[in-house]
């Protein structure tokens, strides 16, 4: 990529070349599912960025790839990009890596694709395996729409009001969970919603993998014991949903209008979360 600027007399163009950022997605388990365009880059560029050099070593010396390494954990985000965006306009070829899967999708990475594009860098993606749609197509629900949703909620208070939320959605939900948390939130599931089928998907791609599918109390019971291994679990559509309370979402709505919230703009908010019409709340707001 060429990016043009002026010179001091406004006139002179100034020639700079930005380099772009490769992000390689990387095996999630068998080490075989890499794609030739990722081993190509990683035998090319300069610097391979990495979540944990250790496992990235791993991964290159699996197939004979000498390159510098850069550590890029959760913890060294804002520090790394700083010293990163440096290397790419000086024309150095960086790739970016995570331990598994696409980087930035749950994994570190995101905030170094944002300032790369920021910087008018090339940022371009090379897909390969990913954990979330490898669960979600293992389960057999419908896949034509889903939310993928980052690791479960630890406390029990924010595991309930995901079930609530969800049971208004009318597609799968995947997540990531903990082994040693996962009987707690397929309990917390079934107290809620025990008939909800789900499907707990462990150890994908790899020598032991394990898809099981069952009801939310069915599953709870068979993983009161903690599994070994990475975990990704998939949850149905619920077959019941719970019709959002009209009375309680006009009443907020009244509410917000109390202390100052343009009505309307209270209706249009209200609304969305509950998924109901904004006008018809605003209607029935004026009416308490």
């Amino acid at each position: 990529m060429v990016a043009t600027h002026r010179g001091p007399d406004g006139h002179t163009p100034k020639v700079r070349h930005l380099m772009p950022l490769l992000v390689c997605a990387t095996p999630i388990g068998n080490l075989a599912d890499i794609t030739g365009r990722v081993l190509d880059a990683l035998r090319a560029v300069d610097l391979i960025i990495c979540e944990d050099t250790r496992r990235t070593r791993g991964l290159l010396t699996h197939y004979g790839i000498q390159s510098e390494l850069m550590s890029f954990d959760q913890h060294q985000e804002a520090r790394r990009t700083a010293q990163i965006l440096p290397m790419l306009t000086e024309g150095r070829t960086l790739a970016l890596v995570s331990d598994a899967g696409l980087p930035g999708l749950n994994d570190p990475g995101a905030r170094l694709i944002a300032a790369a594009r920021e910087a008018n860098h090339d940022v371009t993606v090379l897909p390969g395996p990913t954990a979330v749609e490898a669960a979600l197509v293992s389960s057999g629900f419908p896949s034509e729409r889903f939310t993928f949703i980052g690791y479960l909620p630890r406390r029990e208070s924010e595991r309930r009001e995901l079930w609530r939320e969800t049971t208004g959605w009318g597609w799968p939900v995947v997540a990531f969970e903990s082994p040693r948390r996962l009987g707690g939130s397929l309990a917390s599931l079934a107290a809620f919603d025990a008939d909800r089928r789900v499907a707990v998907c462990r150890e994908l791609t790899k020598l032991h993998e394990e898809i099981v599918l069952g009801t939310a109390v069915e599953l709870a019971h068979r993983y009161e014991t903690a599994p070994k291994g990475e975990i990704t679990v998939v949850f149905d559509t619920p077959r019941v949903v719970v019709e959002p309370d009209r009375r309680a979402a006009a009443l907020a709505v009244a509410e917000l209008a109390e202390i100052g919230v343009s009505r309307r703009k209270a209706a249009g908010l209200v609304g969305e979360l509950a998924g109901l019409g904004a006008n018809e709340l605003y209607g029935e707001s004026l009416n308490l």
